[in-house]
This record gives C-alpha cells, structure tokens and sequence, in this order.
C-alpha cells in the first residue's frame, strides 16, 4: 500500500502504537514502533510494535483496503516467522481492514496451510479488526492517533459534523498546532476512502484555524508535488481497483493487465466515476464481454 495513505498509516501507528494492542483485544501495555524490515524477505509487515511484557513480545500490525486481503494471509505468517527469527520474540499479527470491500467471511482469524485430507502442516492465529464496525467513541477516546480513523468507523454521512467537532475538541485541547495539522491531514487521505471529496472538503471548512489550514493546506501540497505523474496515476488506479472489486469482483486476468498499463490520471479519474453506472469490468472498460442473452421472446410463427 505504498504512497500517502501508507505513510498516513506508519505516521498514525508510530503516534498510538498502545492503542493497537488494546484495540487487537491483548492487556494494554508500553508499546513503542520498531524496524519493520525482515532482513532479505521483500514486502515487509506495514508496522512492527514491541510490547513490553513480561514477557516482551512483538505485534506485527498490516493495513489492508484493496480485496486481495485473504492472499495476504500468506504472507502474514510469513512475516510472523521471519519477525521472530530476526527478534527472538514471540509474535502476534493484527490485520485491520479500512474498507469494506477488504473484508471476506475467509478471513476468520486462523490460518492454515497444508495437503487435502491431510492435517495442516502450519498455521497462524491473527486478530481482526474492522474499522467501520467499531464505533468513532472508541477511535475518538484513544490516542491521537486513532482520531483519524473515526469518520470511517461505524458512522453514518450525517453523523459525521460532531465526529469531526469531538476530533477539532481534542486536537485543540491536546495537541501542538504542527500535530494538529499533520492528523487533519491524515482524517483527509483516510477519509477518501469513503467519502466523496466534495463532503471531505465541507465538513472540513470552518474546523480548521487559520494557522492549521495554511499548515494543512502545505501538506496537501506537498503531497501532490511529490506524487506527479506516476505517483497520482498509481493512486487513482488504487481507488478504481477498490470500487471496482467491490461493484463487480476480481477483474479478469486480461482486464488486470489493461487496467495496470493506464497512466493517465484523467482516464483513470472518468473510469472510477463510471463505476457506479456500469455493470461489469467489460463494460466499464469498453471490451467485449459474454454476449447477454435477450430478454425478447420471439414472435409466434
């Protein structure tokens, strides 16, 4: 999950890192975040929390918003292996699921691997949390870096004003005006995973002081500075590819590798606000697809 959301995500956890052992249902303890990095394995677990015991022990925690997040379970025990060779700790892993179209009644909270008919050879436990169903109360009364998760928590649109009123609440009480900007900044990359830009940037307005909007708006700035050409690009396809998934299912195999080689940030920007109105991938993209059979009786001879 690479570019700002990721980085969104790494700054959050550094932030609240105690707050993702309670909100995985473990005994709440000092937490700090430690490298990520597994030596030679490539695609590291998104953040690795020490705990501190006794014993000590470590919480790989993985973000996930796109539907490939059961193919991620493979490499969660992977990453749980590799974690406790390189630490000598004994590992948990935390799966947390931003969107609702990650989700999947496969993802249990054990996971196994082995021959047919045959006991599992290796296995894994992992906690699961869902961020919409957990109420914004919860996301709100945590560490601060929990508050941007709360508009994607178990709300509804029009609940939304006093969330964003409780979260402006602690940010001014609790918060230095350069923090306070970089987690209004994050409330708006995560909230795009939701949310339309146009009710982001309404609830917004008139939260934001003057000294953190000019702070904010720097950010956002940066942002798109930083993510010209490839970087946009790679985004708006993320976005398709998650509202697609979630209105039509896997693409095929022949459509994935079309939709991997777009690049233009306008193209991908009309496709993703087609999805709604289209009925299939096929469709969407302008390939032929299985003929439909027609409705039409034919007339009696």
């Amino acid at each position: 999950m690479p570019g700002p959301i990721d980085d969104t995500l790494k700054h959050l956890t550094e932030l609240s890192a105690p707050d993702w052992v309670v909100r995985g249902g473990w005994s709440a303890a000092p937490a700090s975040l430690i490298d990520a990095d597994i030596a030679t394995i490539s695609g590291a677990s998104d953040k690795v929390i020490r705990v501190t015991g006794p014993p000590d022990w470590l919480l790989a925690v993985d973000f996930q918003t796109g539907h490939d997040a059961v193919a991620k379970l493979a490499d969660l025990l992977l990453y749980n292996s590799a974690l406790f060779k390189r630490h000598r700790l004994r590992v948990r892993s935390l799966l947390v699921l931003l969107h609702r179209g990650a989700d999947s009644p496969q993802l249990t909270g054990f996971y196994e691997r082995g021959f047919p008919n045959e006991p599992f050879d290796v296995a894994l436990r992992y906690q699961v949390v869902r961020v919409w169903q957990v109420p914004p109360s919860q996301w709100l009364s945590g560490g601060l870096g929990l508050l941007p998760l709360a508009p994607l928590g178990d709300v509804e649109p029009a609940q939304l004003p006093p969330v964003i009123a409780q979260m402006k609440q602690r940010l001014d009480r609790e918060a230095p005006p350069r923090q306070a900007a970089d987690l209004w900044s994050a409330a708006y990359i995560l909230m795009g995973l939701r949310y339309k830009q146009t009710m982001i940037r309404t609830l917004m307005q008139g939260v934001i002081t003057m000294r953190e909007s000019v702070t904010y708006q720097a950010i956002i700035e940066e942002g798109k500075a930083e993510g010209k050409a490839e970087g946009k690009a790679e985004e708006a396809r993320k976005i398709l590819l998650l509202l697609g998934r979630d209105q039509f299912g896997e693409p095929p195999a022949d459509l994935q590798a079309t939709l991997d080689a777009l690049s233009d940030v306008h193209r991908l920007e009309e496709l993703t606000l087609r999805v709604k109105h289209a009925a299939s991938w096929q469709e969407l993209l302008g390939t032929p697809g299985p003929r439909r059979r027609s409705s039409r009786r034919k007339p009696p001879s």
